[in-house]
């Protein structure tokens, strides 16, 4: 489904992702961790199409299409999704406003017609009730004065109405507490399937507690330095990043 070989990006003439690989099927949940400076969020910024972030090597492949040739809207059309680690509040937009036309800006994308007002409603609804997103949320404006748990959850709630083929979820649990945390993976999980890949970029192995990863990966230095299974994420824990990606990485300790 996404398919990375070999990534290298620069930002500002500094290499940031150097020789990065990975390559995630549908239906399964990877878990990329690894200390601050490692290129976690470069990476999730790069596949999305994120301005200021030069590729200068390498290829990313996305249902057998050139991702890194698309527009971010193109990206967006084709099932890409990025929830971000500090959603951008927008005072003035509606939160229920946006949510429809950025649906009806996808469908428009694949040649689909608007989709209608009751519909819409029985799915913001319905949707939602699966990410406890409340109904006076949705009449806000988008983001603004929100918490940071119901902005993330708001970022689900995205994710569950424009229903990709593949997510990034940008350090979702960064500034929740411990029911927020519950909350919003409890969303996660049941969007889960086996249509949809996902990425989810973490310090902290509590979050994959509760979102049980098919792999984890240690990042540091702009690559993959190791993979394993859900364990690799309970080492990391106990040891920190310094014994599972390298000497350097050892600098940053778990969790900063």
């Amino acid at each position: 489904m996404l398919d990375i070989k070999d990534l290298k990006v620069e930002v500002d003439g500094k290499r940031i992702i150097d020789g990065l690989s990975l390559s995630i099927g549908a239906g399964e949940v990877h878990a990329i961790m690894g200390p601050n400076g490692s290129g976690k969020s470069t990476l999730a910024f790069v596949l999305a199409g994120r301005e200021g972030y030069e590729v200068v090597g390498g290829s990313v492949t996305f249902l057998g299409e050139d991702l890194l040739a698309m527009e971010p809207e193109e990206r967006a059309a084709a099932g890409f999704f990025l929830a971000m680690q500090y959603p951008v509040e927008i005072p003035g937009v509606a939160n229920m406003y946006f949510l429809r036309q950025a649906m009806n800006a996808v469908r428009k994308a694949r040649g689909q017609d608007d989709i209608s007002a009751a519909d819409f409603m029985r799915s913001l609804r319905d949707k939602a009730k699966v990410v406890g997103v409340k109904d006076d949320l949705l009449k806000r404006d988008l983001n603004a004065g929100f918490s940071g748990g119901e902005k993330k959850r708001n970022e689900i709630l995205q994710l569950a109405m424009l229903e990709p083929r593949m997510a990034v979820l940008d350090e979702t649990d960064s500034g929740l507490d411990i029911d927020a945390l519950r909350t919003v993976a409890e969303g996660v999980n049941r969007l889960r399937s086996p249509e949809r890949g996902m990425i989810v970029i973490t310090h902290y192995q509590r979050l994959l507690d509760y979102i049980v990863p098919d792999k984890v990966h240690v990042m540091a230095q702009g690559r993959i330095e190791r993979s394993g299974g859900k364990e690799l994420a309970q080492e990391l824990e106990r040891t920190g990043y310094g014994g599972a990606a390298g000497a350097q990485a050892a600098a940053v300790p778990a969790g900063a």
